[in-house]
């Protein structure tokens, strides 16, 4: 059956939204909590503000931050290339909020990336000092010229919003070969990341280490940013009294339902090709944070091939919310979980790392909501 074209709207009244009694306070105490922690971090270095060590140097401010940081804003891409690439131009109002989503998720990548490196005034150095045969080079190179692009995709909003004419055509002009370079950037450093865990063969778990890893990287990458378009569209339909385009998103959650798929067989089919598929059944904590992620993957990829459930804005957005955990608990599992099993050592990340990390989430809704009520963010171009 066909989706049918109709839209929703959400009975809370505007004024309710706006008050946010219990919000506000929470995002002041995070800023709070992480700028204390970041006071700790640039004065006191990494070893006062993480349980990192020179035997798991990798923890939450990588697995969390950037791994999935990169991956929770691929709805750009993906959007980008459907409507630029594709013409499908029916997904053109939920195409903006999509860019400033991914803008702001790298953007917060970078940030707290200056938190992870060890010499973070050094960021730049893969400018000028190149290294071609290195993973890390690649994608911080794909990084830094992908949030350009973003940037540049982005940035009309700014120009209708006061009316610069010349810039505005400057860029209308040089919109398809900056969409396509933003388009092989992001498919480059999205599977690059699943690269970087190649080399550790013997430090990874099996449950998670596979040649296929880039492959999966990028699939998953593609399902969680359909997953956070639907996600945002949600939110902005409470937060500023709009409708919720249902048939777009629809729309969408049928495709996520086929890649979801295509993801969960591919992992499945290779953990048995690989012989692994024994250890499923091992009693240990990774085997229960294993299936635990894959339950919150294979869940919304047989509910989203119902055409009830995709036209049920709760029933779709708690299946968004299922891919969204899904892909945060590879993503971890992959960084910490795996590593900790290959190893043998334990980390529990300090309350410090946790307060920058959910500082810079917190920063990024508030960043959001502020765009949106002030730029022509979605295709009315303006919010009640």
């Amino acid at each position: 059956m066909a989706d049918t074209a109709r839209t929703i709207s959400f009975p809370t009244s505007i004024s309710d939204v706006r008050r946010l009694p219990f919000w506000m306070p929470v995002f002041w105490v995070l800023m709070g909590l992480g700028a204390y922690a970041s006071y700790l971090r640039l004065f006191q270095g990494l070893g006062a503000v993480t349980n990192l060590s020179d035997r798991f140097p990798w923890g939450l401010w990588i697995g969390f931050d950037v791994l999935c940081g990169v991956g929770l804003a691929a709805g750009g891409f993906t959007l980008v290339a459907a409507v630029h690439i594709f013409n499908l131009e029916r997904y053109k109002p939920i195409l903006r909020p999509a860019i400033l989503t991914a803008f702001l998720g790298y953007v917060l990548v970078v940030v707290a990336l200056m938190f992870d490196l060890g010499r973070p005034d050094r960021i730049w150095h893969p400018l000028v000092m190149w290294n071609p045969h290195s993973v890390m080079f690649e994608v911080a190179w794909c990084v830094m010229l992908y949030t350009t692009v973003l940037a540049l995709e982005f940035v009309p909003a700014v120009c209708e919003r006061f009316g610069w004419k010349s810039p505005l055509n400057v860029l209308r002009t040089i919109s398809l070969p900056v969409v396509i370079l933003g388009v092989i950037l992001s498919t480059l450093h999205q599977s690059s990341l699943g690269s970087l865990y190649l080399i550790v063969p013997e430090k990874l778990y099996p449950l998670w280490y596979t040649p296929l890893m880039p492959v999966l990287f990028y699939i998953s990458a593609i399902c969680v940013g359909l997953a956070m378009t639907i996600f945002e569209s949600w939110h902005s339909s409470r937060e500023f009294g709009r409708y919720i385009e249902l048939p777009l998103l629809a729309g969408m959650a049928r495709l996520l339902a086929v890649l979801l798929s295509t993801y969960v067989t591919l992992r499945l089919v290779d953990l048995y090709e690989r012989g692994g598929l024994g250890l499923v059944l091992v009693p240990r904590t990774e085997t229960y944070l294993w299936l635990l992620e894959m339950g919150l993957l294979i869940a919304p990829a047989l509910l989203l091939f119902s055409f009830r459930v995709r036209h049920n804005p709760s029933a779709l957005y708690a299946c968004a919310l299922m891919v969204i955990f899904g892909f945060i608990a590879n993503r971890l599992n992959v960084s910490v979980t795996g590593m900790e099993a290959g190893l043998g050592v334990h980390y529990v990340p300090k309350w410090t790392e946790i307060a920058v990390t959910l500082a810079v989430v917190a920063l990024g809704f508030a960043i959001f909501r502020f765009a949106a009520r002030h730029l022509p963010v979605f295709e009315e171009g303006k919010t009640p």
